[in-house]
């Protein structure tokens, strides 16, 4: 094996390396600063505006950023057997929501800060926890993926980019900005937040429906009023986010302890100037793959490509650590390259050969399972050879490849049965996705 095997093979290995525990291991108090603060009020404007007395400025400070999701509620609560239910189940798994709150305090800030931005109701900060566990690997049966659980046409829509190297409906910053869209552009259509929720997870067209009913019969429209005519999922969601809202809002009284999230950013974005192998910059920020992982969900492959507007999370004193590292590195950034399949004769292990390499590590690095093998047409990722040393993956080949498996034996019936499963498979999601209660998951 060459050493350019040896470290693509390396990379792989660490690519591939499990990092599922990487959000729950994350620190909750990663960094100490000055708090952030809010703005003042509507109602201390209107004071301001009558002559009042005005609250001092920092009066607003916030010590924590679960202080400033509660300083910011204006859903107006809603208080039902289902609340209670949900009140119970939540508070009854303090262990649960310990998780799921070492999750949050990697995100919290930004989703507050965008909300505040935007002038939206900081309880929606809250809406990850039902739709994902703060989770950005989170992957619903539907295809819905990432923090906000956006399904692949809706994530289209809002400009999620898709492709063979990433999935920005799991990115951090494009998902939320995404989210906080949709979800503007529906309370806009419905003028009531809950409406607009039961929208986000039923879909618009199916809450107009249910309106347009009710309001043939005279009855009231409100999402209570409506209820009976949702699915259980979507009669659920609601009432779910104010059962974590009333926990959030009092964790004492329900035993429940919440961990501190300061009330400061967790981390930064830096630019991606070419391209760079996913487990180098994890090296470079001298943060552990699943580290670096938990803030970049969103790259698929064990490089880093892309245009421009792909940045790179990392936790504030992390990117003061890869700007140095950096400057000294001199190696190369990149040790990837992508090969189009032009003809069946091309094996992985003909391939695996031509680029210096074994099959295992073209395996690994394009998630091609055993037993199967590549469709002419696919692109793939090979290690660089000296020809393409310093050469960055086209950003037209970025936005286009594709990768098509087939059953790796000649004979009909092996071929015929792995087409009846993978064609019974799609038609499967085609038909979740056809008739989820979720438009946008």
């Amino acid at each position: 094996m060459t050493r350019q095997t040896s470290i693509a093979a390396a990379l792989v290995l660490l690519f591939s390396a499990p990092f599922a525990q990487a959000i729950d291991n994350a620190p909750v108090n990663a960094l100490q600063g000055a708090a952030v603060l809010r703005p003042a009020t509507a109602a201390a404007a209107n004071g301001a505006a009558n002559g009042a007395a005005v609250l001092k400025v920092d009066e607003y400070k916030e010590t924590d950023v679960w202080g400033r999701i509660r300083s910011g509620y204006a859903i107006p609560d809603i208080n039902n057997n289902l609340v209670e239910r949900h009140t119970r189940s939540y508070s009854a798994k303090p262990d649960y929501m310990a998780r799921i709150s070492g999750r949050a305090s990697l995100y919290l800030f930004h989703v507050v800060q965008e909300l505040e931005k935007r002038g939206m109701p900081t309880e929606l900060a809250l809406l990850p926890v039902i739709e994902s566990a703060f989770n950005p690997q989170a992957l619903s049966t539907a295809s819905a993926a990432g923090l906000w659980q956006f399904v692949p046409g809706t994530g289209k829509d809002y400009d999620l980019k898709q492709n063979m190297f990433k999935d920005e409906r799991r990115g951090v910053l494009a998902s939320t900005d995404a989210a906080l869209t949709y979800l503007q552009r529906l309370y806009t259509m419905f003028g009531d937040w809950q409406l607009a929720l039961a929208a986000y997870n039923w879909g618009e067209g199916n809450v107009q429906k249910a309106i347009k009913k009710n309001q043939a019969l005279g009855k009231p429209t409100d999402f209570e009023s409506l209820a009976d005519l949702m699915p259980a999922e979507t009669r659920n969601y609601v009432p779910k986010l104010q059962a974590v809202k009333n926990i959030v809002a009092n964790p004492g009284q329900y035993n429940v302890v919440l961990p501190v999230i300061d009330n400061q950013p967790y981390f930064t974005a830096i630019d991606k100037t070419s391209d760079i192998d996913l487990a180098v910059a994890a090296q470079l920020a001298e943060m552990s793959i699943d580290e670096f992982k938990a803030l970049n969900p969103q790259f698929k492959r064990p490089v880093i490509t892309g245009d421009d507007r792909t940045k790179i999370l990392l936790p504030q004193k992390n990117a003061e650590k890869f700007h140095l590292n950096l400057a000294q590195w001199g190696q190369a950034l990149s040790s990837w390259t992508t090969h189009r399949i032009t003809s069946a004769k091309e094996s992985i292990s003909s391939l695996a050969s031509k680029f210096g390499t074994t099959p295992e590590v073209i395996r690994q690095a394009n998630n091609i399972p055993m037993q199967t093998r590549l469709k002419a047409g696919s692109t793939i990722l090979v290690p660089k050879t000296s020809a393409s040393a310093g050469t960055d993956i086209a950003d037209s080949i970025v936005d286009s490849a594709v990768m098509a498996l087939e059953a790796d034996r000649g004979d009909k019936v092996r071929s015929s049965r792995y087409k009846t499963k993978a064609t019974a498979a799609s038609n499967s999601r085609v038909s979740r996705n056809t008739n989820s209660r979720r438009k946008h998951r």
